[in-house]
């Protein structure tokens, strides 16, 4: 390039694109590949540890309500076991249930360090799965011993509170720690890195659960001091409070204990909605992704499988410059915008499915909880004489946080199962409405409008047209149709004067910064362009439009990142960000038959990003838009892969630009320049119609 005011800051961009940090590029293409993993891979390195994460603090703050109290009490005659006279326990059973609490939470602070990446995994991992376990078997051991030395003749005795919270600590212990052997197997095996890839919020998640935790039991011990309760009772009504069910059988009743409820219940509900908000995340954003991207992966192989079948493999064989087209006649551009829309049509069916089972199991977690909890509560009160009915009628009420209070757990087994249990119903009941959104309420919704416009409330599209569009969604065609379909006639993306319009309109706060100096850049692209032009150095006019289209395209796409729902583009839109990035859909120089079966050793690994990046063997980086290194296959939204590819291909020209004017060499002439921009607003399909009359 010969302009002498951009060479030095060519040079500083090109070097600073070498020093760069690849990091979370790295991160993104494991990201990208996690649909071919196993499932139960990605729940043993992901969501293992969180559950570890989010119920190794729950059973240490049981721990602690094992160790306060005593766990035997004397029933006086014509007294229950709620009011019994305290029985001293041992000084080696609280010695070993002191010590048991310890490992714990030994236990715990390693796995918070190893999230927050301060301890390694290979430290971290046999630290806390070890202090866990001996947790757990120090707790059984008491237990059974407890339970053994109960009865002495003469005197009726029954177990505390404390004793049933050491039994929930112990199983929770157990099962935790089970969890994450199975992560440290998978890790070991090398079926995924031996650290933890973690949102912020997943990573944070853990801190939560202990804030909330030590909040709730904090107030059970402050309460249990104004109001002259017992600890344990204190904690039940912590619990239920801030659960916001409300039951009533606990109540301040000082002017102290109910001026203070103000500011508890308030932080209390907070720091619990920042806990179902991380559970959620994992639950909704990841758990979602996970089994769409795996419900894809399994249409797209059905689907080619049976394509395979029925003889129509041709139309996923590229054309190629010898064959010119597919025997039904289609061009390698036709062909592969036909590929592009079984693509979506998969998407498609493939959301829907995975909205339904995502409900069926979040449905089937909250019945559990429901039909479960009634039986041990309808065994557990049995004092109370109640019915199953009854019990039922009781854990409905609690679990929609409705708390009428008509009835009541009372015994020493019934109020700390209602503690850990109400703890597992509030994000549940949380996950459960979220996806009820996804499709009851959404159903509900647009019958509504459905009904509204065939009566009162006409919409803006006549009661004909809006047929047309059901029978469309019922059979998955269009129908009456009497036109003909072309693609679109604008050009997409920042050449489309009407995304343009719809970019104007989407939230763009948050890259203000980035967008102000994009432009800077497109400006001094522009004055660089034309004064290649008044030198008469074509080339180098047209490597500074691509430079210009490149920037603009990028600040087009980051204008879409904040679309609510993401963004999803046209088949023209993919293959005009293609050409940018050097890829030629009427092409097959990088196109591929679909494989049905993805070999990891083999195909795995390799995507879009490395195959622009990798000069020296294109075809090993041939793709397909129904193959695994499809765009449309990775978990990561439309936009954000676009907007990432447009950012390394710049970085690539840069560097290369950069590279060449070292070593004195003619640089390149770009994928697109000006006459091929003026081409694409006029727009594909009038060149396709003088192809196909060719």
């Amino acid at each position: 390039m010969n302009d002498p005011g951009l060479d030095n800051p060519i040079q500083n961009g090109a070097k600073a694109v070498e020093d760069d940090n690849r990091e979370e590029d790295e991160l993104e293409e494991e990201d990208e590949q996690a649909f071919l993993n196993p499932s139960r891979w990605w729940f043993a390195s992901t969501a293992f540890p969180l559950l570890a994460g989010t119920f190794g603090p729950m059973a240490s703050a049981f721990s602690v309500c094992a160790l306060v109290e005593n766990w035997k009490v004397v029933i006086p005659p014509g007294g229950d076991e709620a009011h019994g006279i305290d029985q001293e326990d041992p000084k080696w059973l609280i010695a070993i249930n002191a010590v048991s609490l310890v490992f714990a939470l030994i236990a715990n602070f390693s796995l918070l360090l190893n999230m927050a990446r301060r301890l390694s995994f290979s430290i971290a991992q046999p630290i806390t799965i070890l202090g866990w376990f001996v947790a757990s078997v120090l707790l059984i051991a008491l237990v059974s011993t407890s339970v053994h030395t109960l009865k002495v003749p003469g005197e009726n005795r029954a177990l505390t509170q404390a004793f049933y919270y050491a039994i929930i600590a112990a199983a929770l212990y157990f099962i935790i720690a089970s969890l994450m052997c199975c992560t440290v197997y998978g890790a070991y095996k090398d079926h995924y890195p031996k650290e933890f890839r973690l949102s912020t919020s997943q990573r944070t998640l853990m801190l939560q659960t202990i804030s909330f935790m030590v909040y709730m039991i904090g107030g059970g011990a402050v309460y249990s001091k104004i109001e002259g309760w017992k600890f344990l009772d204190a904690v039940y009504f912590a619990d239920f409070t801030l659960l916001t069910v409300g039951i009533g059988d606990y109540a301040p009743l000082t002017h102290l204990g109910r001026g203070l409820l103000f500011p508890y219940a308030i932080g209390g509900i907070v720091i619990l909605g920042l806990v179902v908000g991380s559970i959620r995340s994992l639950v909704l954003e990841r758990g979602k992704a996970k089994l769409g991207s795996r419900l894809i992966e399994k249409k797209r192989e059905a689907l080619l499988r049976n394509m395979y079948k029925k003889e129509k493999k041709d139309k996923l064989i590229p054309v190629t410059e010898e064959k010119k087209r597919t025997e039904e006649g289609l061009t390698e551009r036709q062909r592969r915008k036909e590929e592009f829309h079984l693509m979506r049509k998969i998407q498609d069916r493939a959301s829907v499915r995975q909205k339904w089972t995502a409900l069926l199991i979040s449905g089937s977690a909250w019945f559990v909880l429901w039909f479960v909890g009634a039986v041990v509560f309808w065994k557990a009160e049995r004092a109370q004489n109640w019915t199953y009915f009854q019990s039922l009628y009781f854990a409905y009420t609690s679990l929609l946080t409705i708390g009428f209070g008509d009835f009541t757990p009372f015994s020493n087994s019934g109020k700390p199962f209602f503690v850990f249990w109400s703890l597992l119903a509030v994000p549940t009941l949380t996950i459960l409405i979220s996806n009820m959104g996804d499709t009851i309420v959404k159903g509900i919704r647009d019958l509504t409008l459905y009904l509204g416009e065939f009566t009162l409330l006409p919409g803006d599209v006549g009661i004909r047209q809006r047929l047309k569009q059901l029978m469309t969604k019922v059979r998955g065609k269009k129908i009456f149709s009497s036109t003909k379909t072309h693609m679109m006639d604008e050009a997409p993306g920042s050449l489309s004067e009407k995304n343009n319009v719809d970019e104007e309109k989407a939230d763009d706060l948050g890259g203000a910064a980035a967008d102000g100096l994009a432009g800077a850049y497109e400006r001094e692209e522009l004055k660089a362009a034309g004064s290649a032009k008044a030198r008469g150095d074509k080339l180098d006019e047209n490597m500074h439009e691509y430079h210009y289209l490149l920037i603009k395209e990028f600040r087009s796409v980051m204008k879409h990142l904040n679309e609510n729902p993401p963004r999803k583009y046209s088949y023209d839109e993919w293959a005009w960000y293609l050409k940018l990035m050097g890829q030629d859909e009427a092409s097959a120089s990088s196109h591929r038959t679909a494989p049905i079966k993805v070999k990891k050793s083999k195909d795995e690994g390799p995507d879009m990003q490395q195959a622009q990046t990798d000069d020296h063997d294109k075809s090993a980086h041939a793709w397909s838009w129904l193959g695994n290194r499809s765009p449309l296959m990775g978990e990561m939204e439309e936009a954000e892969w676009v907007l990432e590819r447009l950012s390394l291909t710049l970085e690539k020209v840069l560097k290369k630009q950069f590279e060449l004017q070292q070593k004195g060499t003619t640089v390149e002439q770009p994928p697109v320049n000006a006459v091929s921009k003026v081409q694409k607003e006029e727009g594909y399909s009038d060149q396709e119609e003088l192809d196909s009359d060719t």
